[in-house]
């Protein structure tokens, strides 16, 4: 059990070193590719936050020309996200059963939340581009 713990501490001290070392485009070892795809989820997810922005403000910006007792779209739209990112974790823990218990379980789950959440800000995206 010691050694186990040894080589979890060893291997997260060594992991900043590893971001500066990983070639994306040519990574070859299971985690670099893990490490990829989870840089690919983290950027998407920079741009779902600022597309969930954009949409939050015209959501509230619809808001704000009506009645207090008509709003809801900026509820609305924060219900809708809330809601999206668990069937986004539950989707993608899913998919990883595909590879479950090895070690690139963690790069399918990190691939599906990219590619969903790619999915979403470009459903965010539209929803603004549309009002």
């Amino acid at each position: 059990m010691r050694l186990n713990w040894l080589g979890c501490v060893a291997a997260l001290a060594s992991a900043p070193a590893l971001a500066q070392d990983v070639d994306c485009a040519n990574a070859e070892v299971q985690v670099e590719m893990t490490y990829c795809a989870e840089q690919d989820w983290l950027a998407a997810d920079a741009d779902l936050n600022a597309a969930y922005g954009v949409a939050r403000d015209l959501m509230q910006g619809i808001d704000a020309d009506l009645e207090a007792s008509q709003r809801g779209a900026a509820d609305y739209l924060r219900d809708g996200q809330r809601a999206w990112v668990t069937f986004r974790d539950a989707t993608c823990a899913a998919e990883g059963y595909t590879m479950h218990g090895g070690s690139a379980e963690p790069m399918v789950i990190y691939g599906c939340r990219a590619r969903l959440t790619a999915q979403r800000t470009a459903d965010l995206e539209a929803m603004a581009e549309e009002y």
